[in-house]
């Protein structure tokens, strides 16, 4: 009986030092959220400061109430990102509806030239100089092949493009994986908050996106959800000094 129980004993400290073991792993893989943050703040610059340019192909979609198989309007745009001089676009091909490409699609681009113009794109970097920013309790998410960690996320300031909701971050560098929230501000007076997602993926070294998506209500045009996907991404790194 008691080399029996010395047995159990010696079981029972085994699984409590090898639970032990476990509770230290995850509290290893889940850092502070002043560390997560840093380390987002330097993808976002890192990014910022190593990219001189890049050309993309986008293509839009916009779908009118819950109808996600027939589109209203469709537009494929080049665009032309220049550090000096912001966004540009050349139109590709286009079809549908033309009030719904002017009043939706015409905004957008709009709306991207203007955010992206030298002195006003810093306004609206993922980092925490413009959110305030706190790490979700648990274990890493997988979300596209990569362990990534939550972010809670709420802009300093409001504007359309300044997204309320929950940022994803590869938990090994910081860069973002995915967006997804509800605009601060209304994009404009003939509409409510739009739903926004987007995901992006590693080009070269830097997060970009890939894929987007925002949804919103108007009583002029009822629901409305436009899709956003980018392919060809052709980067001009800046030169190392």
């Amino acid at each position: 009986m008691r080399i029996e129980n010395c047995g159990v004993a010696l079981a029972v400290a085994a699984a409590s030092f090898l639970a032990l073991l476990g509770t230290a792993a995850a509290a290893a893989q889940q850092p502070d959220s002043s560390t997560v943050i840093r380390a987002v703040d330097a993808a976002v610059m890192a990014r910022n400061k190593g990219i001189a340019g890049y050309t993309v192909t986008e293509h839009y979609a916009v779908y009118k109430n819950n109808d996600e198989t027939h589109s209203a309007a469709e537009m494929t745009v080049k665009t032309d990102y220049r550090e000096e001089t912001g966004k540009s676009y050349t139109i590709l091909s286009q079809s549908g509806s033309a009030i719904i490409r002017s009043l939706v699609l015409g905004a957008i681009l709009d709306t991207e030239k203007r955010i992206n113009l030298p002195g006003n794109r810093e306004g609206s970097w993922l980092t925490s100089a413009n959110y305030e920013m706190k790490l979700k309790k648990g274990a890493t998410e997988r979300l596209g092949g990569r362990d990534c960690f939550a972010l809670a996320i709420s802009p300093k300031r409001k504007a359309p493009n300044m997204i309320e909701g929950t940022l994803w971050v590869d938990a090994k560098d910081g860069s973002i994986v995915r967006l997804e929230g509800t605009t601060s501000q209304n994009p404009s007076i003939f509409t409510g908050p739009a739903h926004v997602m987007r995901q992006y993926v590693n080009v070269n070294g830097f997060g970009m996106a890939t894929q987007a998506r925002a949804m919103s209500d108007s009583f002029l045009l009822g629901r409305t959800t436009v899709t956003i996907d980018y392919r060809d991404y052709q980067i001009q790194l800046r030169p190392a000094n």
